[in-house]
């Protein structure tokens, strides 16, 4: 290269350049210009600029040579600290291994086999009760964040329910999340608590009010999951209920969305495409999408297990053979019959006498329409005295 003055390797540090410049590459255009390839040390951006010798004079040239003096705890923990962010392209369980669970085959599946397989989660996890939907909720955060997907995220559950989502994701996968209530809103009048925190826990009821909307509005979730999902279902022509408009708000508010629930389909296919509208918008518009993804034994956003089918993983058994033990009992229902008399029969009697009075001065007055007794669902006795469900019959005093 001659008598440059410039060569590869060097820093180049001065008012020309934004950020200390390393000298990629460097080719002589003349006597005192060279053409110097340089890529910003902070920005790692590569730029090809023109230097002359009095350019180089307004600049401090910073010579790079190795050396052994580093610190080489720093460097092992920088190393790790990359193993771990790229760790689950090599290790698809990897959010499993650093977490506090044992989870079952189907909790696995329902993670690794639908969840994240999707570009964009847009799910309805509808399992039935006790098939530990917060564990599988709790693994898709942790695979998340370790993919770098997800920063905010918001769970909505009842009210009675955000603490334990909050102590079982804290013990069990190590995410902190603040419970939100109404009382800390109102104490930090004019702050966005939805903004200023980015892991929240909090009630669909508190979550739907018209005073909370316009601060959810603000923010644009990574992730969103919702506990009894249930709730927020809607059936026309009645008028749209506040948990489905919240459900609406936060379906375009937000990058994946989780809903669980155990009861997702009230036997009313109109019903059920707008329950899963909040996933998307067009994927199921209309009852026909619904019965053709039926048809096809294929449903993308959509995924119901029944105790029946939970499984333990397979136990070697000493004949050789591997059973895996289902973790329910099977279920057997049916009527019951059953005789009362005396004081038994004279106290339920009354009850039901009092409660259907009070639920009909109730509905008249409007303070809860829904509190009207249904006769078909009140039990009945028969002349023996028999407990029988089906129609009821009124009792004369």
């Amino acid at each position: 290269m001659g008598n440059q003055l410039v060569r590869e390797g060097q820093v180049l540090v001065g008012s020309l350049f934004n950020e200390p410049m390393r000298v990629e590459t460097v080719r002589p255009v003349n006597g005192d210009t060279w053409s110097v390839g340089l890529v910003g040390v902070q920005s790692e951006r590569f730029r090809n600029v023109t230097l002359t010798a009095a350019d180089l004079q307004k600049l401090t040239i910073q010579e790079t040579t190795c050396s052994y003096a580093g610190d080489c705890e720093l460097l092992r923990l920088g190393l790790q600290a990359y193993m771990l962010g790229i760790a689950y392209e090599f290790d698809p369980y990897f959010g499993l291994s650093i977490s506090r669970v044992d989870p079952l085959p189907h909790q696995l599946e329902a993670v690794y086999d639908y969840l994240l397989k999707l570009a964009r989660v847009r799910f309805l996890l509808a399992d039935d009760a006790g098939a530990g939907k917060t564990i599988m909720a709790g693994l898709l955060v942790r695979e998340l964040k370790l993919r770098g997907l997800v920063e905010r995220v918001l769970v909505l559950c009842p009210a009675n329910l955000t603490f334990q989502w909050q102590r079982e994701l804290k013990e069990k996968f190590d995410e902190k999340f603040i419970v939100l209530k109404g009382g800390d809103i109102r104490e930090q009048f004019g702050i966005n608590q939805w903004l200023e925190n980015r892991q929240i826990i909090t009630s669909l009821d508190l979550a739907k009010r018209e005073t909370i909307l316009p601060g959810l509005r603000q923010v644009q979730w990574d992730l969103v999951i919702v506990d009894e999902a249930h709730r927020m279902s809607w059936s026309p022509p009645a008028r749209k209920t506040a948990r489905y408009a919240l459900g609406e708000l936060l379906r375009d508010h937000s990058d994946h969305f989780l809903m669980l629930t155990a009861t997702p389909h009230k036997g009313d296919p109109e019903n059920f495409s707008l329950f899963l509208q909040l996933l998307d918008q067009d994927a199921y518009a209309d009852v026909k999408s619904i019965r053709e993804a039926i048809t096809r034994r294929v449903a993308p956003f959509y995924l119901r297990r029944t105790k029946e089918a939970m499984v333990y993983f397979p136990e070697r058994q000493a004949d050789g053979s591997w059973d895996a033990r289902k973790l329910f009992t099977k279920r057997d229902p049916r009527t019951a019959d059953f005789t009362i008399d005396g004081d038994e029969f004279d106290l339920y009697r009354d009850v039901t006498s009092f409660v259907k009075s009070q639920s009909s001065r109730a509905a008249a007055k409007g303070d809860d329409p829904r509190a009207l007794v249904d006769s078909r669902h009140v039990p009945y006795f028969d002349a023996g005295l028999r407990c029988k469900t089906g129609a009821a019959q009124r009792f004369s005093s």
